[in-house]
Parts: C-alpha cells; structure tokens; sequence
C-alpha cells in the first residue's frame, strides 16, 4: 500500500516551473507605468484577469492611499501584459469619515457618455454642512446628474477617467453645486466602465 502511494505522488507534474513571468503595466493614459508582474503558463489566460492598485502606489503620494484602481489585463505583448481602466472605488473607511452627525449624505448614481462614446457609471457622495430635507436631496440629486453629464459630454473617456480620480471632476462638481445648498465635500466614491 505504502509504495503505490509514493509512486503517484512521484508522478506529479510540477506546472510552476512551466510559468512564465509577466509585467503588468497601466494604460498610457496612467503613464504606462508597472504595477506588478503575474505568473502564467499561457499568455492567453492572462486576458481579463483583474488587478488592483492604490491610487499611492501609482503616484506616490501618500494622502490619495483611500484610492483603489481596478485593471483588467486587455492584451499581452512578449512578456508584458497592457491592461486598461475598468473602474475605481475609494475605501470604506474614508467614505465613513466623511460622514458626521448633523450632515446628510446625498449619493447619485449616474451613467455618462463621453465625447468619444463610452459609458462610464459614476457614484457621487455628496456631505452636507447641515441636515437637508428630501426635496432638498433630491434636487441636488438632480443637479449632480447634469453636472456630470455635462462635464462628460465634453471630455474623452481618458480625461474624464483621469478628473474623476484624481478628484478634479468632484471639485468642479462641488463649486456648482454648493451654492444650491451648503456642501461640506463632493466625492467621487466609484466608478465603473460599461464599454
């Protein structure tokens, strides 16, 4: 019994060696950069595989650490695996700390098409200085919707990707929209590429 045990586990293929190493690098529109490498045996399975990435290791700069970004490996070339922007989340933590008693929390949930045609969703988190009635939320609801579409409408998928992000989109967002009502803060909390 013993020595049939050991003869199949001799037979076992050792399919690590077998891997090939690539680099996984960000669209050009994130400067190409590397966030990692991945083992693979074909390069084929690589396609559509998913990575994340905060926004402090693409840039380093410590205080955008609450920025997840999502990849998905698109296409390999030799040993390098190009990956394009799927979507970005911000972490929970940071979107609790926002949030403060006595405010009231508006989140708009908004699909916009870019001057080049690609659809985008976009969830908006509004923080309010002060507790607002639901007709109040709702028109700012709506006001938030515009802006977006708006500021969608004039920018290609890579510049609307990269203002939503880096936080310049909520900004702009935020200087229109506090004079509706008195905002404390405008965040983009997440997105996601449909096409």
């Amino acid at each position: 019994m013993a020595k049939g045990k050991s003869k199949a586990r001799r037979r076992v293929r050792d399919t690590w060696k077998e891997k090939n190493w690539y680099t996984i690098k960000t669209p050009i529109s994130f400067e190409d950069k590397e966030i990692g490498e991945t083992p693979a045996r074909d390069a084929d399975l690589l396609i559509g595989r998913g990575v994340e990435v905060t926004m402090r290791e693409l840039t380093g700069d410590f205080s955008k650490q609450y920025i997840k970004l999502r990849f998905e490996i698109d296409n390999v070339a030799g040993d390098v695996a190009n990956t394009k922007f799927t979507g970005h989340k911000t972490t929970t933590d940071y979107v609790r700390s926002m949030i403060r008693r006595g405010t009231s929390r508006i989140d708009t949930s908004v699909i916009v098409k870019t001057k080049d045609d690609r659809r985008i969703k976009l969830h908006v988190l509004a923080v309010t200085t002060r507790r607002a009635k639901s007709s109040q939320q709702k028109y700012m609801r709506e006001v938030i919707t515009d802006l977006l579409k708006e500021a969608a409408a004039e920018k290609t998928f890579d510049d609307l990707v990269k203002s939503a992000v880096n936080g310049k989109l909520a900004s702009e967002v935020y200087h229109t929209a506090k004079k509706i009502y008195p905002l404390k803060r405008v965040e983009i909390i997440k997105s996601k590429v449909l096409n």
